[in-house]
């Protein structure tokens, strides 16, 4: 597996007490950055991912917060910097997920859906943003979901088809936002993943993606060999392409 130096950085993942996010957030750790795990309910299981990330030999602090208020990402910010410093990695992965039809869900639902995958994505890089253009350095990473940006359209997971098709417009515009600053601003989109709910019928090659293939995605962006891909996205789904949903 990809293994770049990430000695000396220091990295948030959002949603990393469980998951997606806390196999990527230990991944890093394993790479030598000092992490921050972002939990907004799950504390217990938070900090047991930051005692794994110690294992390591490095830093590691637990922050509660809600990434959906600025309020809450400025004391996220402001915690994390005080203890490891400036971000230099952010992973935007934290994100709800509604399986109903959308006419079936309340007004709540969807704005839980579009705000955890959206407009925290949107919180937490603007936030990340000064410190990294004053370094001239730093890597954003934001999770979307496969074929969002070839139209995925479907009557079920509306607003997350919806919100996620945002992240990834977001993305290529902030690449191109800080072209010149020393920033890359990539994304990694999975289909099914191994701790996903449900699987369907028929899944490409066989198997749901390994935590291991969005790893070695996210490692790729971070690798300093990747500096100049920015705006991209990698489809981590075994080549799955929907005809309908």
């Amino acid at each position: 597996m990809l293994s770049p130096t990430l000695d000396g950085r220091t990295a948030l993942v959002t949603g990393s007490a469980r998951g997606v996010g806390r196999e990527l957030l230990v991944a890093l750790a394993d790479c030598g950055a000092d992490v921050a795990v972002q939990y907004r309910t799950s504390a217990e299981e938070a900090e047991t991912v930051a005692e794994v990330a110690r294992e390591a030999g490095v830093e590691a602090v637990t922050v509660q917060a809600d990434v959906t208020d600025p309020d809450s990402v400025d004391a996220l910010f402001e915690a994390v910097e005080a203890e490891l410093g400036s971000v230099d990695v952010l992973v935007n992965n934290v994100g709800a997920f509604a399986p109903e039809r959308w006419d079936e869900l309340d007004y709540d639902t969807w704005q839980t859906v579009m705000q955890t995958n959206l407009d925290a994505t949107y919180l937490c890089s603007k936030r990340a943003l000064p410190a990294m253009r004053e370094a001239g350095d730093g890597r954003i990473v934001n999770v979307g979901y496969a074929s969002s940006e070839k139209g995925l359209v479907s009557p079920k997971n509306f607003p997350y088809f919806v919100a996620k098709a945002g992240v990834l417009m977001f993305t290529r515009m902030l690449a191109a936002d800080t072209s010149d600053d020393g920033i890359t601003v990539n994304a990694v989109s999975p289909y099914v993943v191994e701790n996903s709910a449900e699987f369907p019928a028929e899944l490409p090659r066989g198997r749901p993606a390994a935590f291991e293939d969005l790893i070695q995605a996210v490692l790729f962006f971070l690798d300093p060999d990747s500096d100049y891909i920015s705006g991209a996205n990698v489809e981590v789904s075994g080549g799955w392409l929907p005809e309908t949903v």
